[in-house]
C-alpha cells in the first residue's frame, strides 16, 4: 500500500518537510485523494505527457509535489512537466519559480506572454480582468502543450473551487454545472485534467505553509476575483462554520445526481413517462387531484 513506504524516501519535493505526525497524515490524505480522483475519473492512460500548470499558489505547488510523489512512487505512469505562464504582472518575480524547480530537478518550462498588456487595453477601467486573463492563459497553456506533446493540460482546482463554480453558475448563470475533473477540450485533441477535485482548500494551505513554498500572489495585476465569487466563498464559509462538513456534503451530491428528480428534458424523458396501460385505461376520464395532496 501506499501509505506503507517509508517516509524517509520521499521525492525531492518534499526535501525539509516536517517530521510531525499531523504533516504525515496531512501528506497521506492529499496522495490518497489526489490518487481516488485520477482513479475515479480515468484520468491516467500509460505514457501519455502531462503539462502541470504552476503558478505559484498554494493549490498548483500542492499539486505539482503530489504529482510527483505518486509518479516517483511509481503509480502514476506518465511524463510531468511543470509550466509557468509568466504573463507580464507588474512585479512578477520571474526568477522564483525557474529557481524552485531547478533545484529539485523538476522539468520545467517557463513562458513569457505579455497578455496582461492585452488585458489592460480590453477590459474597461474598474472592472476584473479576470475572466479575459483567464481565456488568454488557457490559450497559450494549451498551445505549449501541443508544442511540447503533451495530451493533458494539468490544473490545481481543488474540491473548494468546484463547489463555488457550482454556487456561481446556480446563482448567476442559471444552470447546474461545475468544473469537471476531467474534460476534453473543444478541438479534441487534449485533455483538461483536475486531480485535487477530492482535496479541500484548507489542506493545500496547511500543507504549502508547512513546506513554506514561495507563494506568488495572483493579485499582482491589481485586479481581485470578482465580487459574486466572493460572495459565494463567504457564504460557503458561513454554511461550513455552523454545521462542519457541510461543504464535503454538498460535494458528494455533485457525485449523486438524479436526472428523474430535476426539470431538464434533454436528459430525462418526461414526456414517456407513463404507467403501463391496462385494457380499461381511458374509458374514463383522469381524476385531478387538488395539489396539497401530490406528493
Amino acid at each position: 500500500m501506499l501509505d506503507d513506504a517509508d517516509d524517509t524516501e520521499i521525492h525531492a519535493l518534499f526535501s525539509g518537510a516536517p517530521q510531525g505526525t499531523e504533516f504525515r497524515k496531512l501528506r497521506k490524505r492529499l496522495v490518497r485523494e489526489t490518487r481516488a480522483a485520477i482513479d475515479d475519473y480515468g484520468m491516467v492512460r500509460s505514457g501519455d505527457r502531462w503539462l502541470v500548470c504552476l503558478s505559484g499558489g498554494k493549490d498548483s505547488y500542492t499539486l505539482l509535489a503530489i504529482l510527483h510523489e505518486l509518479k516517483w512512487r511509481g503509480v502514476l505512469p506518465v511524463d510531468l512537466l511543470a509550466c509557468n505562464l509568466d504573463q507580464g504582472q507588474p512585479n512578477f518575480p520571474a526568477t522564483v519559480l525557474p529557481e524552485f524547480l531547478q533545484a529539485r530537478g523538476v522539468p520545467h518550462r517557463i513562458e513569457y506572454q505579455d497578455t496582461y498588456s492585452i488585458v489592460k487595453e480590453k477590459v474597461p477601467a474598474g472592472r476584473t480582468y479576470c475572466a479575459l486573463c483567464s481565456r488568454l492563459r488557457r490559450g497559450n497553456l494549451y498551445r505549449i502543450a501541443r508544442e511540447e506533446g503533451c495530451s493533458a493540460v494539468v490544473l490545481g482546482h481543488h474540491r473548494d473551487d468546484i463547489l463555488e463554480t457550482f454556487f456561481m453558475n446556480l446563482f448567476h448563470g442559471g444552470r447546474l454545472a461545475t468544473m469537471p475533473p476531467k474534460l476534453l477540450n473543444e478541438e479534441g485533441d487534449l485533455t483538461v485534467l483536475r486531480p485535487l477535485a477530492y482535496v479541500a482548500e484548507a489542506d493545500c494551505e496547511r500543507f504549502s505553509r508547512a513546506m513554506n513554498y514561495p507563494i506568488i500572489p495572483c493579485d499582482l495585476c491589481g485586479s481581485q476575483e470578482g465580487l459574486q465569487r466572493v460572495q459565494v466563498k463567504r457564504l460557503l464559509d458561513e454554511w461550513e462554520a455552523r454545521t462542519p462538513g457541510r461543504r464535503q456534503v454538498m460535494f458528494r451530491a455533485l457525485m449523486n445526481v438524479r436526472p428523474s428528480h430535476l426539470l431538464d428534458t434533454g436528459l430525462f424523458g418526461f414526456s414517456s413517462l407513463f404507467p403501463p396501460e391496462t385494457g380499461n385505461q381511458g374509458t374514463e376520464p383522469p381524476i385531478l387531484r387538488d395539489r396539497d395532496d401530490l406528493h
